[in-house]
């Protein structure tokens, strides 16, 4: 009810630095749904879940599994990761989730609500833990003897190059420097003052007509910017 309260803008502000910060107009979006249609209390209904905005597969079954208790297959990118070796054979999963990767998921989870849910907490302990994207410990986990990966000699990965992705010099490295003037400020900021922060103009303007459109940035007249009010 606090973060309904408040302006979309102060969601970003408290935000900070997390990267993303689209989320932040969502994790408000989904207050302000939760407050209006649910009497401030999250729901617990995969369905009721979905339906608020901003919420996808992953963290409807990850809230209604880790908060609620619930039978739901969660899987991130370290689910995925241990369900490709141990079940699969192979170093890593697919760039996207597919269709073969929730059904193994549904399959594998136990039958016991109590139980799944604590299976669900446990995969994804166990990769981001023990078998991680690097210099994953077999020798401390509890399913290694059972690994399809392991027993196969640990191939490597054979599909597309995994790249990281880059940061620096790109529009979302502006997009962040940008965001960090108007977090501090607490009055609205000339266009002026938005300027210093990047020399390239035509990248700073459209990293700017960016945060504007995804409604992050709220333009005035007169050429000032400010956090969103509405």
């Amino acid at each position: 009810a606090d973060l309904a309260a408040e302006a979309p803008g102060e969601a970003v502000r408290a935000w900070g630095r997390l990267g993303y910060p689209r989320r932040a107009l969502r994790l408000h979006g989904a207050a302000v749904a939760i407050k209006e249609r649910h009497g401030g209390d999250v729901p617990a209904q995969h369905a009721q879940l979905l339906a608020l905005p901003g919420i996808g597969e992953y963290t409807a079954a990850a809230v209604a599994s880790f908060a609620y208790g619930q039978r739901h297959p969660v899987l991130d990118t370290n689910v995925r990761r241990v369900f490709a070796r141990a079940v699969t054979g192979v170093q890593y999963p697919p760039n996207a989730t597919t269709a073969a990767e929730r059904r193994l998921a549904r399959e594998l989870l136990p039958a016991d609500e109590a139980t799944a849910a604590r299976w669900a907490a446990a995969s994804m302990e166990l990769g981001a833990l023990v078998c991680s994207a690097k210099n994953e410990e077999c020798g401390r986990c509890p399913i290694a003897a059972h690994c399809a990966w392991r027993q196969a000699g640990k191939p490597a990965h054979e599909g597309p190059a995994r790249r990281g992705q880059t940061y620096a010099g790109t529009d979302r490295q502006v997009r962040g420097k940008l965001l960090a003037v108007l977090r501090e400020a607490v009055a609205p900021v000339p266009q002026a003052v938005l300027d210093r922060v990047w020399d390239e103009p035509v990248q700073r303007a459209r990293a700017l007509d960016g945060l504007v459109s995804d409604g992050l940035v709220e333009p005035l007249p007169g050429g000032e910017y400010r956090l969103p009010l509405t």
